[in-house]
């Protein structure tokens, strides 16, 4: 295993080779620290309820906190700071964030895989940026909040795959029964 500054790194989980400032379609799985539900809570109507036959969004079965609200607003808000990007489906759960990211640079031509260091203009700098976001107004406001120091990410391949994360994505709340007791459920 290698050492950086005398001390042992966790290899990245990163795609090797893939360049993430190119353009493509990105999953994202952004968890809090200890997976404690500083975003809120999910009600999910009984079966019997006429809420289910309604075809809501899944979205509408959360209740956010403030710091929820935040970071849905703060999601929806990455292309005003980060212009080449396009915010797909998403959904804020009361301890982590699924969404997708479409990184749209039509003219990009510089392929530069993956690599340790300073980076800007790329998927992890836009989602550090996110997070310091939200992280900066937590502190400020001092609202107990911290965030799992790594995020998860998908390379999507393909148009089946994009719509099979879509729906994991809509579906997500009402599959939380099922999910919140169970940490391997979360794709970490």
């Amino acid at each position: 295993m290698d050492k950086f500054r005398d001390t042992y790194k966790i290899p990245s989980a990163r795609l090797q080779q893939w360049d993430y400032g190119s353009p493509g379609l990105y999953f994202i799985t952004i968890c809090t620290q200890n997976r404690e539900h500083f975003f809120g809570e999910v009600i999910v109507p009984s079966p019997d309820s006429s809420a289910l036959s309604l075809d809501l969004p899944a979205a509408q079965f959360m209740k956010y906190t403030p710091i929820g609200e935040l970071v849905h607003r703060y999601w929806q808000q990455i292309p005003q700071f980060s212009p080449y990007v396009e915010v797909d489906a998403f959904i804020i759960m009361p301890n982590h964030l699924h969404g997708i990211l479409f990184l749209n640079k039509p003219n990009y031509q510089q392929w530069q895989p993956n690599t340790f260091g300073p980076q800007s203009q790329n998927l992890a700098s836009v989602i550090r940026g996110f997070k310091a976001a939200v992280k900066k107004y937590a502190t400020t406001y001092q609202i107990p909040f911290a965030w799992q120091s790594r995020f998860y990410d998908r390379v999507i391949r393909s148009e089946k795959e994009l719509q099979h994360i879509r729906a994991y994505i809509y579906d997500n709340p009402l599959k939380w029964e099922a999910e919140k007791n169970n940490p391997e459920n979360l794709w970490m």
